[in-house]
């Protein structure tokens, strides 16, 4: 249709020699033109050319607007660009049409030249304007935009008002938003519609339920666009709430055209109510396209994969094509289910329809074979036959390396993306931060948070999340919580990260601190975060706050979830309470590899060794195969209970019976295995001979056994070797010093020691904890604040040697020791806690012989209470 009369207007305008008429007949063939083909616009665009018709307004005017309804941009900016004149609807068009394109920089730049050729914009112009200023997030720019609104006295206007609110609610300026719309003089449908869809994008559910209150109260009826904004809401206002803006729509009458049908859809699947979702796209004989493939989403998003891939099927028996979205969605369920041969099928057929070089496609096909494939080859050969690929492209590649283990690949490929002038989003930079994490590379996190300031985005959510993981896996824990306080807002995810990683940091204590600051953003923990704390607590022997979580967990319904109940057997476990970690690991229907290892663990931590190999066993009888973390707290055990030959045993196993390649962290157990039992000489050779290269803890670990067993010679070499690989790790020094001292050589074990303060290095100082009602108290021995802070402790500690004296135990005590962390810890205890409740004090380093004998002394003649002190992972019950 489009080509005859394209034909026919040409051989028309051929004939027509007299300008008047020539320039009628254009016009009055442009009138009647309606077509999705902008050739019409180029054959009357070269006679207007031919014939100087330029200077005809009217004629240029519905030409550029023929041009802009055929997706003819840039033949509608030649034509604007030739114009000697511009009336301020050829450049509103323009501008407008640069801004429904989303090129929203021309249209600035536009605007600009508008400006300074001294035509005055409508309220057109400036709307278009400022919808470019909102999708660029340029609120600099959208403010003195505000501000020519205000001079030419549009300020009322409710279609500027409308943009205006939109542009700064965007920009997460609420608060001015919503000054703006009560200014508008007539709010109509679109400017109550465009308040409630700023709300329901900041998240604001129960405010935009109240203004579409208000704007029923007003009088002012909604239309189709103000109920697919509701039911955007309704995913988070709730089921009942979408039924009842379903109903509203029904009694209103509503037509329910595609959108609003689609939005039904969506909000019904949201919800997994997929047959309502059915009887909505069955509820109009329309057939489309778009509808359809909306209900195949909806199955898709709940993994029904039959009823998914059968409306697939059915929508092509109905003669409806499917589209690029629809081969997207069913390319995802592949990605979903793990289904390598059905996403190889729907290749294949995207092929055969012409639609290998869709770019939803291509990125739908990428992500299907990352996920599913053991390989990253053939996504990246996908990647590579893409014609134009866009930042979800290279965004889904980068994120499917960093899930393969290919962190390193995926720095260069941002490198690539940056170099082709495509510019990475937050979910890319979110992707980027992760690999960060993972090797630890702080100067590219402190680059792309340095990006994120420039652009003023850092406080997004999605890469703030990943910011504040990457700090605090670095152990830059300041930096970390600077970003969480910066964020716009925060949820569970932000919350988790901080605490697994201040877990993983040792910093307990401030991991339990989390829970207020989730409870300040009105945040609840969840099954993600709750084992989290619960670990804290295990670490800092807090039974109490333990015990309060998992009563948490059961009002919060969370007490089936695996790894809450993985988490609460290592808690009991660890603070001593047997009983309580067995009568919840049989809670666990079907206790996993993490499960077991939660209770072999804790077996072993209180020194329960052959109790912990016993239940190794026992979960081997049941078909659970060990893992690697398995073998380590095995080989922990056995280091720990002296059990030479059995950690032998382990760690042969890895290999001969389960097809385990042993990592570094398995060698230093041997190593520590063999250095107890004085087999230095087997312990060098493997150092010598595994096929991993040696880190500085197996140094450290055989030094240790040198020191213990006397040998200086080995001993001077690990210590050497160590300081290699780790110059400012201070155990060298002190363990070292030790050996010099216990060798007969004073001189060098003081050179040692100089040689340690001379490079600025510290003895890590011992930290005790011990739960009094609830709280977590800190003490650090031969810290000046915590002296200061402690001077009743001090004065019960010499109080009580003197009690000790008149039993007539012979113990005096060291005067050196009277300032030891765990010593304060336990008298804490003994001073604050409930008289009957045990004193339970954790410590991060060994204890000391005066330590062990001052408390097992206290607990034998002057109390009737138990007292365990964990220290360095081995139990002391005294």
């Amino acid at each position: 249709m489009a080509t005859k009369v394209a034909t026919t207007a040409s051989t028309f305008l051929s004939r027509t020699n007299e300008l008047s008429n020539l320039q009628q007949s254009c016009i009055r063939i442009l009138s009647f033109c309606e077509s999705s083909s902008s050739r019409i616009g180029l054959h009357i665009h070269c006679p207007v050319i031919k014939f100087g018709l330029l200077e005809n307004l009217d004629l240029c005017n519905n030409l550029l607007s023929l041009y802009l309804k055929t997706d003819g941009i840039w033949n509608a900016r030649k034509l604007f660009d030739e114009m000697p004149q511009r009336t301020v609807f050829a450049w509103t068009v323009m501008i407008s049409a640069f801004t429904k394109s989303q090129e929203f920089a021309s249209a600035l730049s536009l605007f600009e030249e508008m400006m300074a050729s001294g035509i005055h914009p409508n309220e057109f112009t400036f709307s278009s304007v400022i919808r470019s200023c909102a999708g660029l997030g340029d609120l600099s720019y959208g403010g003195r935009v505000h501000g020519s609104v205000l001079k030419t006295g549009f300020e009322g206007n409710s279609v500027v008002g409308s943009s205006l609110t939109d542009l700064y609610s965007k920009c997460g300026k609420l608060k001015e938003a919503r000054e703006l719309f009560s200014s508008l003089q007539n709010a109509d449908t679109i400017s109550w519609t465009m308040m409630i869809s700023s709300l329901v994008g900041a998240r604001k559910w129960s405010e935009a339920l109240r203004f579409y209150s208000e704007m029923i109260k007003a009088g002012v009826p909604p239309n189709e666009f103000t109920f697919v904004k509701l039911l955007g809401a309704s995913s988070f206002l709730g089921l009942e709430f979408g039924k009842t803006i379903h109903s509203s729509i029904i009694v209103r009458g509503i037509p329910l055209n595609v959108v609003l049908k689609t939005s039904l859809v969506y909000f019904y699947s949201h919800f997994s109510i997929m047959e309502d979702a059915v009887r909505v796209l069955n509820s109009t004989g329309e057939q489309d396209v778009f509808l359809w493939t909306s209900v195949v989403s909806g199955f898709v998003r709940n993994l029904r994969a039959k009823e998914a891939v059968g409306t697939f099927l059915e929508m092509r028996s109905l003669g409806l094509h499917p589209n690029n979205f629809t081969y997207s969605a069913i390319l995802s369920l592949c990605s979903a289910v793990r289904s390598l041969d059905l996403g190889k099928q729907i290749h294949s057929q995207t092929i055969k329809v012409g639609f290998e070089d869709s770019t939803d496609v291509g990125n739908a096909l990428v992500s299907m074979y990352m996920k599913c494939s053991a390989s990253e080859v053939e996504a990246s050969r996908v990647f590579g036959a893409m014609i134009s690929p866009n930042v979800v492209s290279w965004t889904t590649l980068i994120l499917g390396l960093v899930d393969h283990g290919f962190e390193q690949d995926c720095f260069g490929l941002l490198m690539e993306m940056v170099k082709r002038e495509v510019e990475p989003n937050f979910v890319t930079l979110s992707g980027v931060l992760r690999a960060c994490s993972k090797l630890k590379y702080l100067r590219l996190v402190l680059e792309i948070h340095g990006y994120l300031l420039r652009r003023h985005v850092d406080g997004e959510m999605i890469v703030g999340n990943s910011l504040v993981d990457a700090y605090a896996s670095s152990g830059k824990v300041d930096y970390a919580w600077n970003v969480t306080r910066s964020m716009d807002m925060r949820d569970n995810i932000t919350y988790t990260s901080l605490v697994t990683r201040f877990n993983e940091l040792g910093k307990h204590e401030m991991a339990l601190s989390v829970i207020n600051h989730m409870y300040g953003d009105g945040i609840r923990m969840d099954q993600l975060s709750l084992p989290g704390f619960i670990s804290a607590s295990a670490n800092l022997g807090a039974h109490e706050t333990g015990k309060h979580l998992h009563c948490y967990s059961v009002k919060s319904g969370f007490s089936g979830a695996v790894s809450v109940l993985n988490s609460l057997v290592d808690m009991y476990s660890k603070c001593g309470s047997l009983e309580d970690a067995k009568k919840v690991f049989e809670e666990i229907a079907m206790p996993d590899v993490v499960s077991w290892n939660g209770l072999v663990s804790g077996l072993a931590s209180i020194g329960r060794i052959s109790s912990a190999l016993s239940a190794f066993e026992e979960m081997r009888m049941k078909g659970t195969e060990p893992d690697s973390v398995t073998f380590l707290i095995l080989l922990s055990a056995c280091s720990k209970g002296r059990l030479t030959e059995m950690g032998l045993e382990y760690f042969q196993s890895m290999k001969t019976i389960h097809n385990m390649e042993p990592q570094i962290e398995h060698y230093v157990h041997l190593v520590g295995i063999l250095g107890r039992a004085g087999r230095l000489e087997e312990a060098t050779g493997v150092v010598e001979t595994m096929h991993l290269k040696p880190n500085a803890m197996i140094f450290k670990t055989l030094l240790r056994a040198c020191r213990y067993h006397g040998n200086l010679s080995l001993g001077e070499d690990m210590a050497n070797k160590g300081l290699a690989l780790a110059p400012s790790d201070p155990a060298f020094y002190i363990l070292l010093a030790d050996l010099y001292d216990e060798s007969g050589k004073p001189e060098l074990a003081q050179k040692t020691r100089n040689l340690m303060s001379e490079k600025g290095l510290c003895k890590k100082l011992s930290k005790s904890t011990v739960e009094v009602q609830g709280k977590v108290h800190s003490f650090v021995g031969e810290d000046v604040i915590t002296v200061e802070k402690t001077k009743r402790i001090y004065a019960e500690i010499e109080s009580i040697k003197e009690e000790i004296k008149r039993f007539g135990s012979s113990y005096r005590g060291n005067e050196n020791a009277s300032f030891h962390s765990a010593k304060q810890a336990v008298v804490y205890g003994f001073i604050y806690a409930s008289p009957e409740a045990p004193v339970h004090v954790v410590k991060n380093k060994i204890l000391c012989k005066d330590c062990h004998d001052f408390v097992s002394i206290l607990t034998r003649y002057m109390s009737l209470r138990m007292a365990y002190v964990l220290a360095k992972g081995k139990k002391h019950h005294l």
